[in-house]
């Protein structure tokens, strides 16, 4: 009976509204590390010395009760839980409104029983909404279940939405949450609509077959184009693919937005080919070139063997690399083999002929469709001046030794070039080869009886700045011995918190990247990434990013720049700690790359849109606030000319 009771008092609580709390910061202010037990807070966050700030969490300042609380989200010690929990009846609102961030990040169920409790007293709406998500965060199945049973008001609809999306990522049972999640398609908050769509998208192995109709209505006429690209997404992973073929195509050749155009390409794969080919085909003339690409990528797995010269003449009148590379290798794969050697040599001369690394790296690419192509392929990689196409060449070779008609014979000559790449101290190919030497399909377990060449070549590399190329080496190794994998090494600290540096910005403080397609301005963010501010800053002041490239760009994910390699290999000599602030992942927020928690350095990216599956993993330490049309059009290539500080 008292379960009764609290599960009814529960559910009335769960009805009443709440709104999250914007992303926000003011401008020109002195941020607020000119405190100094606050520098010590987030120095010992940074340290990762847990026992040193629980007695924080007891200081009778709210303001540090708070900060410590926050710490926690970035050091993700579940030893501190039983200190943390009981500030979840804090008298301040903001401390358990941390709190309860804290707690999901964290992700221990053990945690939920403490957080149902303290949705049950919560009366203050953001703090309510924290708790929620975090609830969902740290779910079991009991509490996944319960929170997909109740129907919210609209103003916590959101929170529901987003709660079912952060459960979703933890394997349990989501038949009751899907059919919440199809309710909360017709919400009225756009938040609440949009958490529904990413849960029914990116919830793995679900069947959001049951959501048919909504989403249908959804791609075509909800208002938003972040919920219709998400609805797109969700609809490539239906297994009743009735009507589909409809409400994609129209999507596709229809939508204001190139997001949720592009999205739309996902779900052609689920669908016959000879049902969607004309969209497919006219898609490659979008006006934006990401389209086009994605468009490209699907011609080149599911074009037929008939398609072969059409898809060379597309390449050949393609105005963009990208797409004119995907399509080239394309009409390789498919082509006969009397014609492979023609496709082949205009491939070869597109290669010669072409100025720019990234596109010579593209056309590996597609050479690498053909097997007979890597003579050409190691020539080009062993002797490429740029580290662009020594790496996309060598994974390119990778790529030709998994194909399933794989050629016997030249086995033992892959063999030979996967240990020279392995020996010429490229991090980018050691890490690559090293890969490859235990990928299970290549049986290559018996085949390297002395590894000494891969010892040789994990000694000689330098940690931090290496650790990508180390782990993949000792994973190797272990693989190869027969040994359990090794854990991760922690990442030295090597780089402490430069607070006169932080302590000389102001709050909003600006950045301008100057690139050749235009102008981009980011607000800096301080106030939650201080390390990782400070990191950016010392390095565009050093003049660091001058002269670098957008060397990653994925349509409609990020674009990622600030690699000294110019191929995503490179690093610094040091490494900063990851600082994970109660924000998400917003259209133009910009993250750290990082290779694993701690692990920051250099690189960072630009979301095209929301990508909440970044949340609480990859640190956010500015947004853009100006030039964000520059940002949807950057390709792989386009210059970083210049990066300073706006005065």
């Amino acid at each position: 009976m008292k379960n009764s009771l609290r599960t009814a008092a529960f559910l009335l609580l769960l009805a009443t509204s709440c709104q999250p709390a914007p992303q926000q910061s003011r401008q020109g202010q002195v941020n607020k590390f000119q405190d100094v037990t606050l520098r010590k807070i987030h120095t010992l966050q940074d340290e990762r010395k847990t026992q040193e700030l629980l007695p924080f969490l007891q200081r009778p300042e709210t303001m540090y009760r708070q900060e410590a609380a926050l710490a926690f989200g970035s050091v993700q010690d579940t030893l501190a839980l039983p200190q943390l929990t009981p500030l979840l009846q804090d008298t301040e609102a903001s401390v358990r409104k941390a709190t309860a961030y804290a707690l999901g990040q964290m992700g221990s169920a053990a945690a939920e029983p403490a957080l149902m409790e303290a949705f049950q007293r919560e009366q203050d709406p953001a703090t309510r909404t924290e708790i929620l998500e975090a609830w969902g965060k740290c779910a079991t199945q009991t509490g996944l279940d319960m929170m997909s049973r109740y129907t919210a008001q609209p103003p916590l609809e959101a929170a529901q939405a987003w709660a079912l999306y952060r459960a979703g990522q933890r394997k349990l049972e989501y038949s009751l949450a899907i059919k919440k999640a199809t309710a909360l398609l017709q919400a009225s908050p756009e938040e609440a609509r949009a958490g529904a769509a990413q849960f029914l998208a990116r919830t793995p192995k679900i069947d959001p077959s049951p959501a048919k109709a909504q989403l249908f209505q959804v791609l075509a006429q909800d208002p938003s184009a972040h919920v219709r690209m998400a609805a797109a997404l969700a609809v490539s992973k239906m297994k009743d693919t009735t009507g589909v073929a409809q409400a994609i195509t129209k999507a596709l050749l229809q939508d204001a937005d190139y997001r949720v155009r592009l999205s739309a390409v996902r779900p052609l794969y689920q669908l016959p080919y000879s049902a969607v080919q004309a969209a497919a085909w006219q898609a490659l003339q979008d006006k934006h070139p990401h389209v086009a690409l994605s468009a490209a990528e699907y011609l080149s797995a599911k074009a037929p063997a008939t398609e072969a010269r059409r898809l060379a003449e597309a390449a050949a009148q393609q105005p963009d690399w990208r797409v004119r590379a995907t399509l080239y290798g394309a009409a390789l794969a498919s082509a006969p083999v009397n014609q492979k050697r023609e496709v082949g040599q205009q491939i070869q001369q597109r290669f010669t002929a072409a100025k720019s690394p990234y596109e010579k790296a593209a056309l590996l690419t597609a050479l690498s469709k053909d097997q007979t192509q890597y003579p050409f392929i190691e020539q080009q990689t062993f002797g490429a001046k740029h580290p662009a196409i020594s790496t996309t060449g060598l994974e390119a070779l990778v790529a030709i030794r998994g194909q399933k008609d794989f050629a016997a014979a030249s086995a033992p000559a892959f063999e030979q070039l996967f240990q020279r790449a392995i020996a010429s101290g490229d991090v980018a190919m050691v890490g690559i080869a090293a890969g490859a030497l235990r990928n299970p399909d290549l049986n290559l377990k018996s085949t390297y009886l002395d590894r000494t060449f891969l010892t040789q070549a994990r000694d000689k590399l330098t940690l931090p700045r290496d650790m990508e190329t180390y782990l993949e080496l000792q994973k190797t190794l272990d693989y190869l011995e027969g040994k359990t994998a090794a854990p991760t090494p922690p990442t030295p600290y090597s780089h402490p918190i430069d607070w006169t540096l932080v302590n000389k910005l102001k709050k909003g403080q600006q950045a301008k990247l100057k690139t050749s397609k235009g102008d981009i301005i980011f607000e800096l963010l301080v106030e939650d990434a201080p390390g990782s501010v400070a990191n950016f800053v010392e390095l565009l002041e050093k003049g660091f990013y001058n002269g670098k490239t957008f060397h990653r760009v994925v349509p409609n994910f990020v674009a990622q720049g600030g690699c000294p390699r110019g191929d995503g290999w490179g690093s610094t000599d040091y490494a900063i700690r990851s600082e994970f602030a109660d924000l998400n992942y917003q259209e133009g927020y910009v993250g750290l790359a990082s290779a694993g928690k701690d692990t920051e350095s250099c690189q960072w990216f630009i979301t095209h849109s929301p990508t909440p599956h970044l949340d609480g993993r990859y640190t956010i330490f500015a947004r853009v606030v100006k030039g964000m049309d520059v940002a949807h059009q950057l390709n792989i290539g386009d210059r970083i000319e210049k990066v300073e500080l706006v005065k």
